[in-house]
């Protein structure tokens, strides 16, 4: 039989995480990991107590959650949990010590798990975790009084319509501030739901790694070199995750300015781009051309994840068929001379970068669609993925002034044309 606790609230910080264990020692552990990080942690040994928690309560950033629990385990709690409107919002990261169960994991995704930490816990990555989606809830908190103040501003616009006090050119004035408030809450909303969801999306790629490989170390035998081999990609893939975190947070909260942009080798960053993604080139035998590719003035971090999105999605979405081949080859491009001019920045050359492939493909008629946030052309069990990749390269090229368009034909492979402006000579754009 459960003892159901009464939790001890302290004065209410701004942050506070739910810890679900049946363990006394495991509760302890993870508030110790998280204490000096100044969060306030509620403590629930069964799931019966954390819902016992949450019927007076629904201000937590995070729900931690041990997924083996006696009377009613995790994946039960969180069903429960995510029935009622005013918890839908509740991450929940689960804690587990299965690693490999793939269709176990996936019940919990479908649940409405954000993502999984794995026992023994790495107090760092926990750490980590934590912080992304606490830094996500303070950014909803900031947007919800932003909204706030916004429509209350668009009420007092509207009344002042309605009663007419105004002159026929004021009237005018205040529509047009009406619709832009309209259009930036929009903007608002939609920049939340996106850092969500890319978030839990782009982490999930270098700790998948970091799994794999350590898996790897565990099947050799006194092979010292193997190991050293493999150690070394686990620490590369744990700092390409470390700058994830920093950038996905960095490209949230701030629009990117000048300062931002250095010079950026990318022929040199597109190689290191393929040799992050040796392991899955190698598996499915892929063979890539890579053109020589310009210096320009860009964000280097940015243009990373760039190249890394399409070129990972060319190798996904291969034909069974035939060996796939990626293409990435350079063009420049005059704008003066060019027969849509208007739409590049008049004095500054362009270069335009395609990445192409000769795998599925797609129908031309979703050559738009295919950039909008959460679109998929196929489904979860045809092909992993969470919809969102393409919807940030075309932000990452919006932000760098350039353009992003696609082209392709089903069964007969897909190209991705980025035109960025070559401002490494003029000045940043």
């Amino acid at each position: 039989m459960d003892i159901e606790k009464e939790p001890v609230f302290k004065n209410k910080p701004d942050i506070n995480i739910l810890v679900v264990d049946d363990r006394e020692d495991n509760l302890l552990s993870i508030e110790a990991i998280l204490q000096k990080d100044e969060y306030n942690i509620i403590k629930a040994n069964s799931g019966r107590a954390a819902l016992k928690v949450l019927l007076t309560r629904h201000d937590f950033s995070l729900i931690l959650m041990d997924v083996q629990m006696p009377d009613m385990n995790g994946l039960e709690t969180a069903t429960i949990i995510y029935e009622r409107d005013k918890l839908k919002g509740i991450p929940i990261i689960f804690i587990t010590a299965y690693s490999n169960d793939e269709e176990y994991i996936f019940k919990g995704y479908k649940m409405g798990a954000v993502d999984y930490i794995y026992k023994p816990i790495n107090p760092e990555l926990l750490r980590a975790k934590v912080s992304v989606f606490v830094d996500l809830y303070r950014k909803n908190d900031q947007l919800l009084s932003h909204e706030k103040r916004l429509l209350a501003a668009n009420k007092s616009l509207q009344k002042q319509i309605e009663e007419g006090k105004r002159s026929q050119e004021k009237i005018n004035l205040l529509n047009k501030q009406l619709i832009e408030n309209n259009m930036h809450l929009k903007m608002v909303n939609e920049e939340l739901d996106q850092f969500a969801y890319v978030a839990s999306h782009d982490l999930q790629e270098p700790l998948r790694k970091i799994r794999v490989f350590s898996d790897k170390i565990t099947t050799i035998k006194q092979d010292d070199k193997e190991v050293e081999k493999y150690l070394a990609k686990i620490s590369r893939s744990s700092e390409r995750m470390q700058l994830l975190i920093n950038n996905l947070l960095h490209f949230s909260r701030h629009s990117v300015n000048s300062a931002d942009f250095v010079k950026v080798d990318l022929h040199q960053l597109v190689k290191e781009v393929i040799n992050e993604l040796e392991v899955d080139i190698e598996r499915s035998n892929t063979e890539i051309k890579l053109d020589p590719l310009p210096v320009i003035c860009a964000v280097p971090e940015l243009m990373r994840q760039l190249f890394y999105n399409l070129i990972s999605n060319a190798i996904k979405f291969q034909r069974k068929d035939r060996q796939p081949v990626i293409t990435i080859s350079l063009e420049n491009i005059d704008p003066d001379n060019s027969q849509i001019k208007e739409k590049y920045i008049s004095g500054v050359p362009y270069y335009k970068i395609s990445v192409s492939d000769n795998g599925i493909g797609f129908d031309a008629k979703y050559a738009e669609e295919i950039f909008m946030v959460f679109k998929r052309l196929h489904s979860y069990h045809e092909y992993e993925g969470t919809g969102i990749g393409l919807s940030i390269c075309k932000k990452i090229v919006d932000k760098h002034h350039g353009y992003l368009t696609a082209s392709g034909d089903l069964n007969e492979g897909a190209t991705f044309v980025i035109e960025l402006p070559d401002t490494s000579g003029v000045g940043k754009v």
